[in-house]
């Protein structure tokens, strides 16, 4: 990104300009066919597409977010189309810029979460001169693109304007394939002058016929992925990954068998939830007793479920109903379907009753013990002094990763949004919180660091659009955090509903974990993985304008998530290393 970059010299200001006219057409007929956001990063080679969405979002017909980094930008346009189900467009200048924006279209491609990429370009013979601000951009996101397109410079000639629209439109269909949502590239060069006067035509919006198209046409299968209705005999396991949705748990409590759901999944919610199956996956017992495992979504969140799909004594099913790219751990899949049932019968009680006992048996509740009423309502004055001294030591208590993730996911409601980044807490939470029906992402497409506060902020925007209620949060490490603290600054009077938590542990303490932490030298390991910071949050909290807190102990915490949420709050809560 370089706003200060200036065009070339061009003379007297121009009584119309193709580049207006184009780029009018262009998102008028997107916003026509149902976009509703638009992020722009400043520049001068994109001005006109610039100036086009402020016009629209002027007219009230779509939200407009300006963002000066493309990486923050793009990772924001992710997160509005993860709340939304509708792509949102993302417009940035030529050159480097272009680049900055690859890890949200990974992440949207391997998520499978519709978005359009609007490059502005230099004209076909500005390229092979060493022209500045240009570089090869078509083609440039690669297999990761639905649709990539070069757009050659306009010039007013008859037609062009109407070419923008189909293209919109073509672009619009291809980002919201039910088959394979995700991200769409338009490269679009731009001649001098890069702005200018011109007569907008409005288009009719073709949003309603869209919709109405999808809403009689019955869900699509992908080819060659049958449904299938499974008999009751074998012992089973349902797996939700990432995105499963909640057909997980309803194929779970249909059968009567036990669901591995992780926390991103949109399926950890009923009664057949276990939440420690790492736990029991590492014991022969258990892992040894499955016979079949049904797998929905993409599971990212540990190791053990890999290696049990790739047991032979393990019939695997793979539930695939869109996505090219299929969750197939050594390849070893028996089955990939588009959807599953099962016949009617009886359900095994024992083999879920086990494993319901197992996970509550090595799952420790950090919440805190109830009061001892008898004891603060002793008339001897040492039980009830005991009593008192046992409280406030409870309540003093240093925050730990369990009682943190505990804490935001009883804090968090249907009405709410979650969002986890990509730190040793999501495995924490994912093997501790209980099943509970409430809306949770996580950028677990590719799993990176990057992104986490930008995607939350376009989540938040999104979910409370025209007045729609709760809070968003997100949760955090310090690194991810400092990965995308310029996601921060905001769009000035946009103040969303959004807690950022942070815990901060000083370093990538996931990395701990690892084989690697036992055998490498501790001084090098430290530098290069773990990767120590002492950066002081409240100071970057002062200088983006965020509120900010600090818990140290469950009460500050509790505290923290109880108080009124009017716009973003920066809640720091330090951890242990160890």
């Amino acid at each position: 990104m370089n706003p200060s970059a200036a065009p070339e010299p061009v003379g007297s200001a121009p009584s119309s300009s193709p580049a207006s006219a184009s780029a009018w057409a262009l998102l008028d007929a997107f916003v026509a066919a149902g976009v509703s956001d638009v992020v722009v990063c400043p520049g001068s080679r994109s001005q006109a597409l610039a100036l086009a969405a402020a016009e629209l979002a002027a007219s009230g017909r779509i939200a407009l977010h300006v963002r000066i980094d493309e990486r923050v930008a793009g990772f924001l346009a992710l997160g509005l189309g993860v709340e939304t189900d509708r792509p949102a467009v993302v417009i940035t200048t030529s050159g480097t810029a272009t680049a900055n924006l690859h890890p949200a279209v990974l992440e949207a491609h391997h998520s499978r979460v519709p978005l359009i990429v609007l490059t502005a370009d230099r004209p076909a013979e500005a390229h092979g001169i060493r022209a500045n601000q240009t570089t090869k951009q078509d083609d440039l996101y690669g297999f990761a693109a639905r649709l990539a397109v070069v757009v050659e410079a306009p010039t007013g000639d008859a037609g062009e304007q109407d070419a923008a629209r189909d293209l919109a439109q073509r672009a619009y269909l291809a980002a919201t394939d039910v088959l394979d949502p995700g991200p769409v590239h338009l490269n679009l060069a731009f001649r001098e002058p890069l702005s200018g006067s011109f007569d907008p035509v409005v288009a009719e919006a073709v949003s309603d016929v869209l919709d109405e198209t999808d809403a009689t046409t019955e869900a699509p299968l992908y080819p060659g992925r049958p449904h299938l209705v499974l008999e009751r005999g074998p012992r089973t396991l349902v797996v939700a990954g990432h995105h499963a949705g909640p057909a997980a748990e309803q194929l779970a409590a249909d059968g009567g068998w036990p669901l591995i759901a992780e926390v991103s999944s949109g399926s950890r919610f009923g009664r057949n939830v276990i939440a420690a199956y790492r736990e029991l996956l590492r014991e022969e017992d258990y892992r040894e007793a499955v016979e079949r495992v049904v797998v929905f979504g993409h599971p990212t969140l540990s190791r053990e479920v890999p290696l049990l799909l790739q047991q032979p004594q393990v019939e695997t099913i793979v539930v695939a109903p869109a996505g090219a790219e299929v969750y197939n751990p050594g390849r070893r899949a028996d089955r990939i379907v588009s959807s599953v049932a099962v016949e009617a019968g009886p359900a095994d009680r024992a083999w879920l009753g086990a494993w319901v006992v197992g996970s509550r048996e090595r799952v420790v509740d950090p919440s805190p013990a109830a009061p001892d009423l008898d004891g603060l309502h002793s008339t001897t004055p040492a039980e009830r002094l005991a009593s008192v001294r046992a409280e406030l030591d409870a309540v003093r208590l240093p925050v730990t990763r369990e009682v943190l993730v505990d804490a935001v996911w009883r804090a968090t409601w249907p009405h709410d949004r979650l969002v986890v980044g990509a730190s040793r807490l999501i495995r924490v939470a994912d093997g501790l919180v209980p099943g509970r029906k409430i809306s949770v992402h996580a950028n677990r497409g590719l799993a990176g660091i990057d992104g986490t506060i930008a995607t939350a902020t376009g989540v938040a925007l999104a979910s409370q659009a025209d007045g729609g209620p709760g809070v968003t949060r997100v949760l955090l490490g310090d690194l991810a955090f400092l990965h995308d603290v310029g996601a921060l600054l905001l769009d000035d009077g946009v103040a969303p509903r959004l807690q950022v938590i942070v815990g901060n542990d000083g370093g990538g303490t996931i990395f701990d974990a690892l084989e690697v932490a036992q055998s490498a030298p501790g001084a090098l390991f430290d530098r290069v993985q773990y990767t120590p910071q002492h950066v002081r949050l409240e100071s970057l909290a002062t200088a983006y304008g965020w509120e900010y807190r600090s818990a140290r102990t469950r009460t500050e915490l509790d505290q923290a998530f109880t108080a009124p949420v009017t716009g973003p709050v920066l809640i720091e809560v330090p951890l242990p290393r160890a």
